[in-house]
């Protein structure tokens, strides 16, 4: 130990595990460590550099809470929740991308054909599509956990005039893997900037905001979990995202529908006077 140098520190911490380690874990440490290692090498890390870096894990402990968490947020905005996404995403299947540091667990169940919109304002989106596999059969009865944010561009763990489980809502797709609800157009937002996250962007001098989307965890028996977001096409952020969370194939258009239009059979049938939008859009799920 007393001959570590910075050329041989990985090796040495590499040489810490025993022959009773998990494998897997010895093979993610041990690279980490060797990444490390060599960041710290390339910048000639100062210890100023480093103690600000503790510094700000420290401040990101302090204000994650269970409504936001501030290393999610960073994650997502070196692009590595992204990367993870994008390297675990099966061919043929809707790409995943961030779940983002706002969901809620246990949303409440929700018809088919029900209502996310409720009391707040705006245009009527109507959502639908079909649930398949990769050849394109229907998954009968997958289970959509489905959220986003108000008009006002906040979600209800940030808003403390909406309800916790405003636009949330879990919905099983029918025998034909057929989905369908309604809502009110989100809209883009910007991240939090108040914590280190923030301290980054703005150092960087890029803009925190992500383009309008609707959030989805998709789950079927046999089949890999799906947790991605839909994009409009018309969003200025499209190309922009802070988070890195676009893909081609999470793009989908709102088609504006005139008034008298609104079909039976939805919660809101009957009660929709003006003009809405249509949003159609299937999701493929790869087998596990």
């Amino acid at each position: 130990m007393r001959d570590v140098t910075p050329d041989t520190i990985s090796d040495v911490f590499a040489s810490y595990f025993s022959d009773e380690t998990d494998p897997r874990f010895k093979e993610v440490m041990a690279a980490l460590s060797r990444h490390m290692h060599a960041f710290v090498r390339e910048v000639g890390l100062t210890h100023d550099e480093w103690r600000k870096g503790l510094e700000a894990m420290e401040w990101a402990g302090r204000i994650t809470t269970p409504e936001r968490n501030e290393f999610v947020l960073l994650s997502d905005v070196m692009g590595l929740s992204s990367l993870v996404d994008m390297i675990n995403s099966r061919e043929g299947a809707t790409s995943s991308s961030v779940l983002g540091p706002f969901h809620v667990s246990d949303a409440p169940p929700m018809a088919l054909r029900a209502d996310l919109k409720g009391d707040f304002e705006g245009e009527v989106v109507l959502v639908q599509g079909h649930v398949r596999d990769l050849e394109g059969n229907a998954i009968a009865h997958a289970q959509l956990d489905i959220w986003q944010t108000a008009p006002n561009g906040l979600y209800s763990s940030q808003d403390p005039d909406q309800d916790i489980m405003s636009f949330h809502g879990l919905m099983t797709a029918d025998e034909n893997g057929y989905y369908a609800f309604t809502t009110v157009r989100p809209v883009s937002y910007t991240v939090p900037t108040d914590g280190p996250v923030g301290d980054i962007l703005n150092a960087a001098g890029r803009h925190p905001w992500r383009p309008s989307h609707l959030h989805f965890i998709i789950k079927a028996d046999g089949y890999r979990d799906l947790v991605t977001e839909v994009f409009p096409d018309d969003d200025p952020y499209l190309d922009q995202d802070t988070v890195f969370g676009v893909r081609r194939d999470l793009v989908m258009r709102y088609s504006p529908q005139p008034a008298g239009t609104f079909p039976d059979g939805f919660a809101l049938s009957g009660t929709v006077d003006g003009p809405w939008a249509k949003v159609d859009f299937d999701f493929k799920l790869a087998t596990k």
